[in-house]
């Protein structure tokens, strides 16, 4: 049975794209669990959107790049009698070059993080979402995952991982009511390049190439409804990916250093 009022899940609410995703949610009417480790950030935005959109905000803490988090989130939701509507799947970084980073244990809190706690939560709670024949998830990946190119080769190789996984969830739950799309932004202004230590190369691209969060977040809610399983955010994006695609573009992203 569709329940009438709903719950949106958001994990990385404390900024960026994830804020923006609890606001425009919010604004649908959408209750809302918003996840992220900053405890502060989340009270102020949770605060925000009760008072704004008079909707229920609950909070919860986790590092999503440790392997227990996933299972301790959804039982924690469990307790409160909460089932999910709505699943967006952003929280992420930069994260460590694979061949310079000395650190294993970092590369493996990474693919925890961006890979790993995607898939654990789509297993956790998409099984509701069939059972009720509503479900919506939007995991948020990006151009870069697009791309064959040369880089530190881990950001761009999760992206297409949850690209991947964001097709194949869509081909299976076709007909089911429960929609998944992969979201696959360009340069968006938030303070990804920022915590990244990528201000420089960001002042250096041509404002053209940039979008907004709230265009981004609008393309992929869009979408989903749509039952898009890959959707393209900004139209500069959408015009170039199928260069991207073929066979002879991607040839020269091959060629080291670009």
């Amino acid at each position: 049975m569709v329940r009438e009022k709903k719950t949106a899940l958001v994990t990385g609410a404390s900024a960026g794209l994830g804020t923006e995703f609890a606001r425009q949610l919010a604004a649908k009417g959408y209750d809302l669990v918003l996840v992220a480790r900053r405890r502060d950030r989340l009270e102020i935005l949770a605060r925000e959107l009760s008072d704004h959109y008079k909707v229920q905000c609950w909070i919860e803490t986790f590092d999503l790049s440790d392997p227990v988090a996933p299972q301790a989130l959804f039982s924690a939701l469990q307790a409160r009698d909460l089932a999910v509507d709505y699943l967006v799947n952003n929280a992420g970084i930069a994260g460590p070059d694979l061949l310079d980073e000395p650190d294993w244990k970092k590369h493996q809190a990474f693919y925890q993080l961006m890979m790993t706690s995607v898939a654990h939560l789509c297993h956790l709670f998409i099984p509701t979402m069939q059972d009720c024949g509503f479900g919506r998830i939007i995991n948020v990946a990006s151009v870069a995952g697009r791309i064959p190119r040369a880089d530190g080769c881990n950001y761009s190789s999760s992206k297409a991982y949850v690209v991947a996984l964001s097709e194949s969830l869509a081909l299976t739950l076709s007909g089911s009511g429960v929609h998944v799309t992969a979201l696959c932004p360009g340069f968006t202004h938030t303070e990804f390049h920022e915590s990244a230590g990528m201000i420089e190369m960001k002042n250096s691209l041509p404002r053209w190439l940039w979008y907004s969060a709230e265009t981004v977040v609008a393309d992929g809610i869009r979408a989903v409804e749509k039952a898009k399983p890959v959707y393209i955010s900004g139209r500069i994006y959408r015009w170039v990916d199928p260069l991207f695609q073929s066979v002879w573009t991607r040839r020269l992203f091959k060629a080291p250093g670009r």
